[in-house]
């Protein structure tokens, strides 16, 4: 079966910096996939050569058999429109109302009459269980969870193929995570998409996914079902899973991880 998403080879460096160095990913459809890693690894990097907000080195970028190109090119535009992200601070604009942000995707590229992308809008938010009266409110009148949940909206508005989500539960309690969780997982079931997450939320990624992935050194060091995480023979894995301070990883400064030689 071919990728759905596929990288080969891929590399990304920033003033000298390697942040991805090689990167082979090859995701099956209709799977849910996530990778980890630790911070400042290189996974919101990845997320947007994937999205084509960065342009990688070297190394080539495939979704569903089609080359991801420059953000603003018009092959990049017709192939995003396959293509739904959730970004990691939501992304939503301040000064539009929610059912806009859901729909701009849909006015903006494919020339939807306001009338139907307020249909579209009110639908993908049925989706997420937001009321239909949430579609004249304004970002800043929304919980972050809410947010979320319009940011997931928004992702799904054009029935994409492929799911990209960067920290999908990030910030949020407990219970909000888990509906988060459910919510993300009745979407998938219902319109088919492959899901490529990025989280630093362990329980989520062991609990949520299919496949895991984890990125360290600028590379992919584990991938396999999720299932199988527990008798991964990763030093580096298992520090990550089990969130131990001891271990090839280690912070000399907050956010910033090395590793022992």
């Amino acid at each position: 079966m071919s990728a759905m998403i596929s990288m080969s080879g891929v590399a990304k460096a920033f003033g000298g910096t390697t942040v991805l160095d090689g990167i082979d990913l090859a995701i099956a459809p209709n799977r849910k996939s996530v990778l980890i890693g630790a911070a400042a690894s290189g996974k919101s990097v990845l997320m947007k050569c994937l999205s084509g907000i960065h342009r990688p080195d070297t190394g080539s970028i495939e979704i569903d058999g089609q080359p991801v190109g420059r953000a603003g090119s018009r092959d990049h535009t017709r192939l995003m429109q396959s293509v739904g992200v959730l970004f990691q601070q939501g992304g939503l604009f301040d000064g539009l109302p929610v059912w806009k942000n859901v729909a701009f995707r849909l006015v903006q590229d494919r020339g939807v009459s306001a009338t139907e992308a307020r249909r579209i809008a009110v639908e993908k938010l049925a989706m997420v269980n937001l009321p239909e009266e949430t579609a004249d409110l304004f970002p800043a009148e929304l919980s972050g969870g809410m947010q979320k949940r319009v940011g997931i909206a928004r992702a799904m508005a054009g029935d994409p193929k492929v799911l990209l989500f960067d920290e999908p539960t990030a910030g949020l309690d407990p219970i909000t995570t888990a509906i988060i969780n459910r919510l993300i997982d009745e979407c998938i079931r219902e319109t088919g998409a492959t899901v490529l997450s990025i989280t630093s939320d362990m329980a989520s990624a062991r609990e949520a996914y299919d496949d895991l992935y984890m990125l360290h050194d600028g590379k992919i060091i584990w991938g396999g079902p999720t299932a199988e995480i527990e008798a991964a023979d990763n030093a580096y894995v298992t520090q990550i899973v089990e969130g131990r301070s001891d271990g090839p990883i280690r912070y000399v400064t907050e956010g910033s991880p090395v590793t022992d030689a």
